[in-house]
């Protein structure tokens, strides 16, 4: 496979026998576009609604008339103009306590008040949609500045397949550095000939440029943060760890991937969100996490594949406003699962110990410790080549106190490292990578398993006319 993508990518494997309904080669990995506005739900910029661009219809407020907060104020027609520009359609949305999950044709969108996450697969056009949600948050919020922003994805399948700045990471990055300047960075982690992450993320508070900009300059810079308020109006701490795993998984087993091929008596005039149903319950989706604190939307593609979103607890992990509630966060999984090019992917934020020994952060029941949950999902999908990130914040913005956020990191720093160690997949899989970045208030972990004992297929290009 010929491409100009510095990084490397595999030869995708010609399916000896494929399902007569395949639709062909399909590109399972995706593009993760995550934007903040503010570092946590009570450190969002305070601007009245009668200062926000006028004539514009918030969305209406909640039944027992509560007002929507941040980008949840944005109606769901107004989301969907803007994922028009990136090339899917929403198929249902679940709007929780504190996060709403909008399942898309190609992936997930998720809105809580302070951050967007946009993740979507095949050939979707992800960062196209970044000018229009930043535009969207300046006028329906009065959001001038952005916190931060993260822009990940795996190596492609097809990367020949992709459009605009997605066919080469270098032209994503040209694209990323004209909006934010001299405040984006990007990286390459793990070998460029096996399974590799590519991530670009940007200090914090930054003044992002776009096109429709009246005023361009020459060059950006961050923005210098607003001066702290007199008491007891200052601006309170985060009060939670940001954490974000994701299991990038391919070259599937035939029969963990049978289950999304829709076939018999799962046909195709069965409903998508009854064919979500149906193989979440019949391969333990839907028990990940306590049945009682999720709510699960999933849905099974015609004639093959799955996507689901489930919101747990209050949907952040934030504690409640109700005493004694936990926070929670979300889960998204996504599944292509044709021989030659099968994949599943896994994330998911909901803060949990590593371990079941691990006091930090607090042992919720009925939930799985970190290492716990790995495992049921690799159990699920058995990949032969899985790739594990584990992103994690080490300083509460705003303490002050830079002794504790020099301990706390380093701390989180080892709890987030050990967790990847050579005996987590157990006596079936060997470890062939673990790699450990710092950056400006976060910690990644990146860790490349594979199945003992597998060798990967012949593989052999796939004519231009299947592409």
């Amino acid at each position: 496979m010929t491409t100009n993508d510095p990084t490397h990518h595999d030869e995708v494997i010609v399916p000896s026998s494929a399902p007569a309904t395949s639709p062909g080669p399909f590109e399972g990995p995706e593009k993760l576009l995550e934007v903040w506005f503010a570092p946590s739900l009570d450190q969002l910029p305070d601007v009245p609604e009668s200062s926000l661009t006028g004539g514009l219809r918030a969305r209406a407020a909640r039944e027992e008339g509560e007002k929507w907060k941040g980008l949840r104020r944005v109606p769901r027609e107004v989301w969907e103009e803007m994922l028009d520009i990136v090339k899917c359609k929403v198929l249902s949305v679940v709007e929780g306590e504190e996060l709403d999950a909008y399942l898309l044709s190609e992936s997930s969108l998720f809105v809580a008040p302070h951050l967007l996450i946009l993740k979507t697969c095949g050939t979707t056009l992800n960062l196209l949609g970044l000018y229009r949600i930043i535009e969207i948050a300046r006028a329906y919020c009065g959001y001038t500045n952005v916190w931060r922003c993260f822009y990940s994805r795996k190596s492609f399948f097809f990367p020949e397949r992709q459009q605009g700045p997605h066919r080469d990471w270098r032209d994503e990055v040209d694209f990323l550095d004209k909006v934010f300047g001299t405040a984006g960075s990007a990286y390459t982690v793990g070998p460029m000939n096996r399974d590799h992450w590519l991530l670009y993320l940007t200090s914090p508070n930054t003044q992002p440029l776009l096109p429709s900009d009246s005023s361009p300059s020459s060059s950006l810079t961050i923005a210098p943060p607003p001066p702290p308020p007199p008491p007891p109006t200052a601006i309170p701490p985060t009060k939670y760890q940001d954490t974000t795993l994701e299991i990038l998984m391919s070259y599937m087993d035939p029969a963990a991937r049978e289950p999304f091929f829709h076939t018999g008596s799962q046909t195709s005039s069965t409903p998508g969100h009854e064919l979500g149903q149906i193989i979440s319950s019949k391969l333990g989706i839907d028990e990940l996490f306590p049945k009682e604190e999720t709510t699960l939307d999933s849905f099974g593609f015609d004639p093959c594949g799955y996507s689901a979103n489930a919101v747990i607890g209050t949907g952040m992990p934030e504690a409640s406003h109700v005493p004694g509630r936990p926070g929670g966060g979300y889960f998204t999984i996504h599944v292509t699962p044709e021989e030659g090019w099968s994949y599943a992917s896994f994330e998911c934020n909901v803060p949990l110990p590593i371990t079941s020994t691990s006091t930090k952060p607090p042992r919720v029941d009925g939930r799985p410790t970190l290492q716990r949950l790995i495992r049921n999902v690799v159990g699920i999908f058995q990949p032969c080549r899985l790739s594990i990130t584990l992103f994690v914040s080490t300083t509460a913005s705003g303490s002050g106190d830079e002794t504790s956020s020099i301990l706390g990191a380093s701390e989180i720093e080892t709890r987030a490292w050990q967790s990847f160690g050579t005996d987590l997949l157990g006596k079936d899989f060997v470890r062939k990578d673990r790699i450990g970045y710092e950056f400006d208030g976060y910690d990644l972990v990146f860790a490349c398993f594979e199945k003992k004992g597998w060798v990967e297929p012949k593989r052999e290009k796939i004519p231009e006319e299947v592409l």
